[in-house]
């Protein structure tokens, strides 16, 4: 089966769609029963479309983590869980034995695949060895709680636009597929960026594309809102946002600890500092009691539009839960609670 469509979310409409239709019960998972569909393709025309805009799938706090957290070369539990709490049920003595940041950056203890992949192009822009690996033999030769979905991440050079194309054993459409393209897509941005070429399309292919029965019903709310309009996040500025990275982390770090910022004031692009702002507001959970109209600040300080949604949704659910809040003070005989 092929998807081609521009966007994220024209894919998982098609998705979704197929896999209530078509997709066949499998019992042999390791996480459960699941209704799965073998042998699919995806095909994103704009990666830069990559996050969701519906509000069942939307995932940019999340996503933003996860690929920081790949980007940090981190296997840590203690970095991932606030983002994926899920990944608790995988972790061993804190750690995730699967975790791509290692592999990416120290694979085999050394090897920096970003680095090798980018000296690769440049000294043969055409090559077909531009691959990383994260699937190792060693992964099913010994037994692992958690073992990498992804086998290979291929980048392909032609005629100026730099095209990737992934390949996965195993993908849960519903949970693990919008982070996948956005974190894949936003590493073929940078690199494309990196090299100094435009960004090409975004292929995708899965051996068992799957998901699980407690969340078929999300299938069925994500279809119901019906076909969402593509739009895009911002081009990346020029230069290499490698460089930027550790800056990024550096900033996580800070607000994980409650640090204070002023998101224009730590970064020189506002394409990046709106990327600090989602931090900040992923962050502000905590606080939003405590701070009131904080979250309000942050969403009138983006430099574009495009976040702004995903902000508001925040916003809803910061006040949904302060209502709570405030009704339970009130039926206390306590004083009223402010946001």
């Amino acid at each position: 089966m092929l998807i081609e469509c521009e966007s994220l979310d024209g894919v998982l409409y098609q998705l979704y769609t197929a896999i209530k239709a078509d997709g066949y019960w499998h019992g042999g998972g390791t996480r459960g029963k699941s209704k799965e569909l073998l042998g699919v393709s995806l095909k994103i025309k704009k990666p830069r479309a990559r996050l969701s805009r519906s509000e069942n799938r939307g995932k940019p706090f999340s996503a933003l983590g996860e690929l920081l957290w790949y980007l940090s070369g981190s296997e840590s539990l203690a970095f991932i869980r606030d983002y994926v709490p899920a990944y608790e049920e995988d972790a061993v003595n804190g750690i995730l034995e699967g975790a791509y940041g290692p592999r990416l950056l120290a694979m085999r203890g050394q090897i920096n695949q970003l680095d090798s992949i980018y000296a690769l192009l440049m000294k043969k822009p055409g090559s077909r060895r531009a691959v990383i690996q994260l699937f190792n033999a060693e992964d099913i030769a010994t037994d692992h709680v958690e073992i990498p979905c992804t086998t290979t991440l291929q980048f392909h050079l032609r005629q100026g636009f730099l095209h990737m194309s992934v390949t996965m054993r195993s993908n849960d459409a519903y949970w693990g597929l919008p982070h996948d393209v956005f974190c894949f897509t936003m590493l073929q941005e940078m690199m494309a960026q990196r090299l100094g070429v435009l960004l090409g399309e975004y292929h995708q292919y899965v051996g068992s594309m799957h998901v699980y029965e407690d969340y078929l019903g999300g299938l069925d709310a994500y279809i119901a809102e019906g076909f969402q309009q593509t739009s895009e996040m911002p081009p990346m500025p020029s230069g290499d946002p490698f460089q930027v990275v550790e800056q990024l982390i550096a900033i996580e770090t800070g607000l994980r600890a409650g640090k204070e910022l002023d998101a224009s004031a730590v970064t020189n692009d506002p394409y990046w500092a709106d990327l600090v702002r989602l931090l900040q507001v992923f962050w502000a959970k905590e606080q939003v009691q405590l701070r009131p109209g904080r979250l309000e600040a942050l969403r009138a300080e983006l430099a574009t539009s495009f976040y702004k949604p995903y902000v508001d949704a925040r916003l809803f659910l910061a006040r949904r839960a302060a209502d709570k809040a405030r009704a339970a003070n009130t039926d206390e005989g306590g004083k009223d609670v402010a946001i």
